[in-house]
């Protein structure tokens, strides 16, 4: 963005970008399959314990945003003729491995992932956001806005939680952070 805030227009030749476009389709499709899978991961744990009946419900609010996501960029697959990531098995296995070995280790653990996750794609989104605005693909740039704010929620629910007071906050959020952020760049390809 300029300094007043206003999106610079595109260079010559950088207006739209479709094979830009399915690469964040492609990338954004996979991260969301994984969110939803380390949610489920995370609900295989606490939700068959009634005292953890609070946190199971957060988690399953906050996955069926992540299942509407998944939905839209399934649609924008089907739309787009873009090729999915051929990692999405790798995801679907890790993320309900880190969604349970989290849950396992608490629920301000659990709290922790979601927290590194969410800043991670709010970040990943928003650059995204910018890139599309530039490119003149409003809509698109909408409804990727949108679902931003739905993971800052996510990640400022799970710091009021208590994410930052898990044991091992520091490594365990560095860890996730570095996964998420090498995720991207595999699936951006793959």
């Amino acid at each position: 963005m300029s300094p007043a805030g206003r999106t610079r227009p595109p260079l010559p030749g950088k207006r739209r970008d479709a094979l830009r476009i399915d690469q964040m389709v492609r990338v954004d499709h996979a991260g969301e399959y994984g969110a939803v899978a380390i949610y489920q991961g995370q609900r295989a744990v606490f939700g068959t314990l009634p005292h953890k009946a609070r946190i199971a419900a957060q988690l399953e609010e906050m996955e069926a945003d992540e299942q509407h996501h998944l939905d839209a960029f399934d649609q924008l697959i089907f739309e787009r003729n873009t090729r999915p990531t051929a990692l999405a098995p790798v995801w679907d296995v890790a993320g309900h491995a880190l969604g349970a070995v989290t849950a396992l280790m608490g629920e301000r653990a659990a709290h922790a992932c979601t927290e590194a996750v969410e800043t991670v794609i709010e970040r990943h989104y928003a650059g995204q956001v910018e890139e599309l605005r530039a490119m003149g693909e409003d809509t698109l740039a909408d409804q990727f806005d949108k679902f931003r704010e739905e993971e800052v929620a996510h990640r400022d629910l799970a710091v009021e939680e208590g994410a930052k007071d898990a044991p091992g906050y520091a490594l365990l959020s560095a860890a996730i952070k570095a996964g998420c952020r090498l995720a991207i760049k595999v699936s951006e390809r793959i």
